[in-house]
């Protein structure tokens, strides 16, 4: 293995090596250096001329320069980064790079988790449902998504997910409740269609699902939810034993009462420490290290829970409660978040409209760690689901692909001929080697987002790496070019990497010496 690795290692790294000094000669062919000084009516024009060549060191041969640059970039090796200067604006590279790297992997973090698990939940139930009417909704609603000008989708949500909806907050008052019965007769029969069964099931789905949709929008607008959000210590135990129930459904079954247990007591033990982690939170100042670190104790607190109720595979059970139990520790993460709800949308600089339009923060926000937190999700909301609507398509489309190949395989038919029920079929046997295609298709998205959702980044005003990039060429700014090539170059082995050993994670028959 290390010899694969070192042998990938070198050939990529000379696959580089190439690819920056060819980049390098067409960018230093293509840059106008001197395009702020063509219409210039200064009498010393000259000197302006040379001083900009003295600057650029463009008297030197471009090769010279190249190896210059390089020389500085693998002093990364060591530490001891030099990767030049922006001219225009003065400033070191490894500067800008810090604001945009630190913006770009906000922006895509939340997003692209977001779009795996609602991709891959998706595409697996599209593929059970094959040729139903989810399936043909599920199939024109992933192809409309992916086809639609990611900044018109832009543009539609900073006018109707931020404009109208603060407008909302401001004044919650429905001009009429046909639109209210529209969304919840959908909602009904969306998880008509994913939950299927037979005609006395789907009627009851359909009545549940949407009797449910409605009690929730209800009671949103009615108890002045919409104003001020919070979970609170109800809606964490509430949404935390729904989580178990689930989890417990997708990972044994819930025939298998020691997982249910074990899960039900991750949520009880979370809901003993609500009170004791307020305490906490209140009266120690918190920081990511902290929240890190409680996260990590949560886990292993979990793995011992299950670990100890055992059952037929005691791992399995571990598994389930150690989900769980990070499910429960978002809910109340995000509830202390939700706390500062109030006084984050009456700061001066939000002026009761905390869903942002621009930028990645609010100036002159300074209200410790929750609130800064706070500000950082206002922001994120829009451009995060923006890129989910066009990622999620493609996962959808990829997950209900290869399940359907998987689901023809023999031993699908073996399992099934086994007495095995469906769930444990689909969960067990077809997923796993189902979501292969996903193993290689995921790095790559992400280093490509990394790279830079250039135009959600120029819609959305983030400063990220996509806009580093489009800025430094039009500025004609060569070392910024240079490092954004650099590291997604870099990233891009790095995802390939990851995806070959995820192969031979997901699938027993592919191992690196192979």
């Amino acid at each position: 293995m290390i010899r694969f690795i070192l042998r990938r290692l070198l050939s990529t790294a000379l696959v580089l090596l190439v690819v920056t000094f060819v980049l390098y000669l067409l960018l230093n062919a293509a840059m106008d250096f001197f395009w702020d000084l063509r219409a210039s009516t200064s009498p010393n024009i000259e000197d302006l001329f040379e001083s900009r060549r003295r600057l650029l060191d463009l008297d030197t041969p471009v090769v010279i320069r190249y190896f210059s640059w390089l020389s500085g970039a693998a002093g990364c090796v060591i530490g001891q980064c030099d990767l030049g200067t922006a001219w225009y604006q003065n400033q070191e590279v490894t500067d800008q790079l810090k604001g945009a790297i630190v913006n770009t992997v906000k922006l895509i973090t939340a997003s692209t988790l977001l779009a795996i698990v609602l991709g891959v939940a998706v595409g697996v139930v599209s593929a059970i449902r094959q040729y139903t009417g989810f399936d043909y909704f599920i199939t024109f609603l992933s192809f409309l998504l992916y086809s639609l000008p990611v900044f018109w989708v832009a543009v539609l949500l900073k006018q109707y997910g931020a404009i109208e909806i603060n407008n909302f907050m401001n004044e919650p008052q429905l001009s009429s409740w046909w639109p209210v019965i529209v969304v919840c007769l959908a909602m009904g029969l969306f998880w008509m269609g994913a939950v299927g069964g037979d005609r006395r099931r789907r009627i009851i789905t359909f009545c549940a699902a949407t009797l449910i949709s409605f009690a929730t929008i209800y009671y949103i607008l009615a108890s002045g939810w919409a104003q001020s959000p919070s979970i609170g210590f109800i809606g964490v135990v509430v949404i935390g034993a729904g989580a178990a129930v689930v989890m417990t459904f997708l990972s044994t079954g819930l025939k298998n009462r020691r997982v249910l247990l074990a899960s039900i007591t991750v949520v009880v033990i979370g809901a003993l420490l609500y009170m004791p982690l307020q305490y906490l939170f209140f009266y120690v100042e918190m920081n990511w290290l902290w929240i890190v670190g409680l996260l990590i104790l949560a886990v292993a607190i979990c793995l011992g829970v299950g670990l100890a109720f055992r059952g037929p595979d005691p791992w399995d059970t571990a598994r389930t409660t150690a989900i769980t139990g990070v499910i429960v520790a978002v809910l109340i993460f995000c509830d202390r978040v939700l706390q500062e709800w109030d006084a984050y949308s009456g700061h001066p600089a939000i002026n009761g409209r905390p869903i942002a339009t621009i930028g990645a923060s609010s100036p002159n926000i300074d209200g410790g760690f929750w609130m800064g937190n706070l500000d950082t999700f206002t922001h994120l909301l829009l451009p995060s689901i923006a890129l989910v609507l066009i990622s999620f398509a493609s996962y959808t489309r990829y997950t209900r692909g290869s399940m359907l190949e998987v689901m023809s395989q023999d031993y699908i038919r073996t399992a099934r001929a086994k007495g095995l029920n469906e769930r444990t079929v689909v969960m067990r046997h077809a997923l796993r080697n189902g979501l292969l295609p996903l193993a290689s298709i995921v790095p790559v998205d992400i280093i490509t987002m990394i790279g830079g959702a250039v135009i959600t980044e120029t819609i959305f005003g983030w400063n990220g790496m996509g806009r580093l990039f489009i800025d430094s060429m039009n500025r004609a700014e060569i070392d910024p070019v240079m490092a954004y090539i650099v590291i997604t170059g870099l990233l891009a082995i790095v995802a390939n990497l990851v995806a070959d050993f995820l192969y031979a994670v997901l699938d027993p028959r592919i191992r690196v010496n192979a």
